[in-house]
C-alpha cells in the first residue's frame, strides 16, 4: 500500500471521521466535567463517555448509529487509532515530567518499606497467580504466557499517581507529609513497573521466545532506561545551547515534542514499547533545570488535556464491551486478589516500621488506587495481543472502582477528623 493510499480519504470518510471525533470529544469532556464537579476523577467520566458510545450502550440500543460512527472504513479507523496513540504517548510524556523528583530524607525508612511492601509482595503474588489459576482463557492473540505473567504481576502492583494526586488536590491534602510519601513511593514503583511492562511488550515483539531472547529484551530495556536517565539530560543540556539548533530557536514547544517523539521512535527501534520511551522522555524533560521548559510543559499539557488525552480515554471506554466480554466471576476474583495482596503488602511493610493501624490502612488504600496507569497497562497489553478483551475489560473496571474507593475513603476519613498519618507514627518511622 502506497503513502497516498494510507492518507487519502473520500469526503464521506472524512465526514464520518470528524463526526466520530466531535462526538467523542463532547461525551468525554461532558462526562469528565460532571465527574470533576462531583469530586470524582475526571478520567473515569471520560471513559464512561466512551463506554456510552460503545457496544455496551449505543451499539446495543442503536447499532446503526454506532456502526456509522465507529465501525469505520480502513482510512478513518487508522486516523482514529493514530489520535488514540498520540493521546497515550502524550499522557505518558506528561506523567514523566510531572513525577515526584524530591523527597524528605527523613522519610527514607517509610519509603523503603512501602516500596518493598506495595511493589515486591504484589508482584510476587501476581507472578505466581498463574500457578494456582488457569489464565489461558484470558491470554491474547500473541499467546505468550511469559508476557501474560508479567502483565498480571504488574496489574496486581500498579498505583496511579495522577488519580491519587487529583484526590489529594481536591481534598486540599496534597502538601501533607502523607501525600508526599505516597506520591514518592508511587513514583519509584511506577518506574519499576514500567520497566517490567516494557520487557513484556518486547517479548511479544520477538518472533520466538527463548532464554537468550528474554535476556536480550531485559538487558536492552534496562540499558535504554539507564542511558536515558543518566546520559540524556546532560546531552540535551548541551544540544539546547548549540548555535545551530534551529528547532529550539524556531519553537521551544516543538523542540520538547521532538524529544518526546524521538525517544518513542528509538524505543520502537529497540523493540522497547514506545510508551516507555515517551515516559522516559518526560522524566528527562522534568530533570532539566527549573524553568528551562516550564512554559512549554504547561502548553503541551493544556493541548493534550484538551484534545488528545480525553480522546484516548474515550476510546478506551469505546473498547469496553460489557455485553459480550464481561466475566463477572473473573472480575470479582481478580479485584479481590489484587486488592488483597496490595493491601496486605502495604500493611505488613507499615507494621514492620511500627506505623499505627489507621495510618497503615490509609497507605494501603492510597497504594491500591489503579487509575490511569492501570488503564494504560490494560490498553497496551490488549493492543499488543498479550491479553484478550475480557481481561482488558476487567483491568479497566478495576482501575475505575479502586479509584472511586480511594476517593470515598479519604473524604470519609477527613469528615470524621481522623489523621492521615498520626504524629506517633511519624516519630517512630523517623
Amino acid at each position: 500500500m502506497g503513502v497516498a493510499e494510507t492518507i487519502t480519504l473520500t469526503e464521506f470518510e472524512l465526514t464520518r471521521f470528524f463526526f466520530a471525533i466531535v462526538v467523542l470529544l463532547v461525551f468525554a469532556h461532558s462526562l469528565g466535567y460532571l465527574f470533576h464537579r462531583y469530586k470524582l476523577p475526571r478520567v473515569i467520566g471520560e471513559i464512561l463517555g466512551g463506554l456510552l458510545l460503545g457496544p455496551s450502550v449505543l451499539g446495543y440500543f442503536a447499532p446503526g448509529i454506532h456502526n456509522w460512527l465507529f465501525n469505520a472504513y480502513e482510512g478513518e479507523g487508522r486516523l482514529i487509532s493514530i489520535i488514540y496513540w498520540f493521546g497515550l504517548v502524550l499522557l505518558m510524556f506528561i506523567s514523566g515530567f510531572e513525577m515526584q523528583k524530591t523527597f524528605n530524607r527523613g522519610d527514607r525508612k517509610i519509603l523503603a518499606a512501602l516500596v518493598l511492601g506495595a511493589t515486591v509482595i504484589p508482584l510476587i503474588a501476581g507472578w505466581f497467580a498463574t500457578s494456582i489459576y488457569d489464565f489461558s482463557p484470558y491470554i491474547g492473540v500473541k499467546n505468550n504466557m511469559l508476557a501474560l505473567q508479567i502483565v498480571i504481576a504488574v496489574a496486581v502492583a500498579v498505583t496511579s499517581i495522577p488519580v491519587i494526586s487529583k484526590i489529594f488536590i481536591d481534598l486540599k491534602i496534597i502538601n501533607t507529609r502523607f501525600a508526599k510519601i505516597v506520591l514518592t513511593t508511587a513514583t519509584v514503583q511506577d518506574v519499576l513497573l514500567w520497566i517490567a511492562l516494557a520487557i513484556a511488550t518486547g517479548l511479544v515483539s520477538t518472533v520466538a521466545v527463548s532464554v537468550s531472547g528474554i535476556i536480550s529484551t531485559t538487558l536492552i530495556t534496562i540499558l535504554f532506561f539507564g542511558l536515558t536517565l543518566f546520559a540524556m539530560p546532560q546531552l540535551i543540556k548541551l544540544v539546547n545551547n548549540l548555535r545551530y539548533n534551529l528547532l529550539i530557536k524556531s519553537s521551544v514547544s516543538g523542540y520538547v515534542l521532538f524529544i518526546c517523539f524521538l525517544f518513542s521512535a528509538i524505543a520502537s527501534i529497540l523493540n522497547v514499547n514506545i510508551v516507555f520511551g515517551a515516559f522516559l522522555a518526560g522524566i528527562v524533560i522534568g530533570l532539566m533545570p527549573d524553568k528551562t521548559f516550564e512554559k512549554e510543559k504547561k502548553h503541551i499539557k493544556e493541548i493534550s488535556l484538551a484534545f488528545f488525552i480525553p480522546i484516548y480515554f474515550a476510546i478506551v471506554g469505546l473498547k469496553i464491551d460489557l455485553i459480550h466480554h464481561f466475566d463477572l466471576r473473573f472480575f470479582l476474583g481478580f479485584l479481590l486478589f489484587s486488592t488483597l495482596f496490595e493491601t496486605l503488602g502495604t500493611l505488613l511493610a507499615a507494621k514492620l516500621i511500627k506505623i499505627d493501624n489507621l495510618s497503615s490502612f490509609n497507605f494501603a488504600v492510597a497504594m491500591n488506587t489503579r487509575g490511569g496507569p492501570g488503564i494504560v497497562l490494560a490498553t497496551i497489553a490488549f493492543d499488543l495481543g498479550i491479553i484478550n478483551q475480557t481481561f482488558f475489560v476487567t483491568l479497566v473496571l478495576i482501575a475505575i472502582i479502586t479509584s472511586l474507593m480511594a476517593g470515598y475513603w479519604f473524604r470519609y476519613l477527613l469528615a470524621r477528623g481522623w489523621p492521615l498519618l498520626s504524629a506517633d507514627s511519624v516519630e517512630i518511622a523517623s
